[in-house]
């Protein structure tokens, strides 16, 4: 265990993530042909004290607020999108671990920059065993699986009583197997691949309520006074959520621009785009959908981060709203991104021009299960309407 001396500004660590973004975006084809992060690129995340975001600062982490996180996930998302969302689950999980017991976290957090990479759909299977509990079962979507030491697994279990609960399990990546079946038409870089654990025993101190994690409770004692500790799961982890999709909209705002000197319109009379009518609207919009998403995005963080500075109790609304906030960002940085694709001509279609890719990622963040806009439309109008709500993951 260690105390560390300093804590980077919300500032410094936006700065330090801006610098990295020529690396990301030099890697970023490597990426997608390889279906994973390379190597270096996490070592620059390290270096950059991403994967000490969310870790507790007496084991040298800055337990950084969620505004930090969102603006820092916004300037990786400037470079990659798939390094981006990588960055976002594995410090979200790392988060997760600072609700477990203290004894957990001291195994956890002994690793320098540890990465938990996992998932939160309980499709695998945690029976009650001795003194502990075997898990089983597949998951999909696991980003980060490939450069984790760790994994928060979610699966279902029972209660004392008898009765289905979902658990928060929490095992070495090492006991799980990577399915590499990841080959996605957006955010390749991922490396969402499926695992299966099988007769996994799990030490009952490694599993935790999911109900108990949703309405904001931690068994860590240590990490009681800490306010990022203080949030309920579900507004926590989609506030942090948006980072990604607003990065990928201001990096095809930066990638049209770069592009624009000596482009025409082809078959017009316009030698030069930047004079064209069409293109003022059409950039005018873009940037104007992007101010909306940022506003969204920082709407939720504080929120999160108020209420958890507070300790003030979360209404159903607010609940709902956050994760509204989350989808409008996705829903309006995908609108400009589609923008600015359309006014990039024939010519973007090419693999080595980064808005095609800009594209294909912001498509696949958007219909991520708590970002799905669709989804959430639905949610945030059932509570308004005075409705129960139909999710627990709220």
């Amino acid at each position: 265990m260690m105390t560390i001396t300093y804590i980077p500004t919300r500032t410094e660590l936006v700065n330090t993530s801006h610098e990295i973004i020529p690396l990301l975006q030099a890697r970023a084809n490597w990426h997608e042909q390889h279906r994973r992060l390379h190597d270096e690129t996490i070592e620059a995340l390290a270096q950059a004290g991403i994967f000490k975001l969310r870790v507790p600062t007496r084991y040298g982490g800055y337990e950084s607020d969620t505004r930090t996180l969102v603006e820092v996930l916004a300037e990786l998302g400037q470079g990659d999108g798939s390094t981006a969302w990588v960055a976002f689950v594995l410090v979200a999980n790392t988060w997760l671990v600072g609700l477990f017991p203290d004894a957990v976290q001291d195994e956890v957090f002994t690793t320098p920059d540890v990465r938990v990479s996992g998932t939160l759909s309980p499709t695998g299977k945690a029976e009650r065993r001795d003194d502990g509990f075997v898990l089983n079962g597949q998951w999909h979507f696991q980003s980060g699986a490939w450069h984790s030491q760790w994994s928060v697994m979610a699966a279902m279990s029972t209660t004392e009583e008898g009765r289905p609960a979902p658990v928060a399990v929490l095992i070495p990546t090492s006991e799980l197997e990577l399915l590499d079946d990841w080959d996605t038409a957006g955010l390749r870089g991922t490396g969402s691949v499926s695992t299966v654990a099988r007769e996994v025993f799990v030490p009952a101190e490694r599993v935790l309520s999911v109900m108990s994690l949703l309405a904001g409770q931690s068994a860590s004692q240590l990490n009681a006074e800490a306010p990022i500790y203080r949030s309920p799961m579900a507004p926590t982890i989609a506030a942090a959520a948006s980072g990604t999709p607003l990065g990928l909209a201001k990096a095809a705002m930066t990638n049209f621009f770069q592009r624009l000197p000596g482009r025409g319109i082809a078959y017009t009379t316009y030698a030069k785009q930047a004079e064209a009518p069409i293109t003022h609207m059409q950039v005018a919009e873009a940037a104007m959908k992007i101010d909306e998403a940022e506003f969204h995005a920082s709407r939720a963080a504080t929120l999160v981060d108020t209420k958890a500075e507070s300790g003030e109790a979360w209404t159903l609304e607010e609940r709902a709203r956050v994760r509204m906030d989350t989808s409008m960002v996705a829903r309006l940085a995908r609108e400009a991104i589609d923008i600015l694709n359309t006014a990039s001509g024939g010519s973007s279609i090419y693999s080595s021009v980064p808005i095609q890719r800009i594209e294909r990622d912001i498509q696949a963040a958007s219909l991520q299960g708590m970002v799905l806009p669709n989804t959430n439309l639905e949610l945030y109008g059932r509570i308004l309407c005075g409705l129960e709500p139909n999710t627990v993951y709220i």
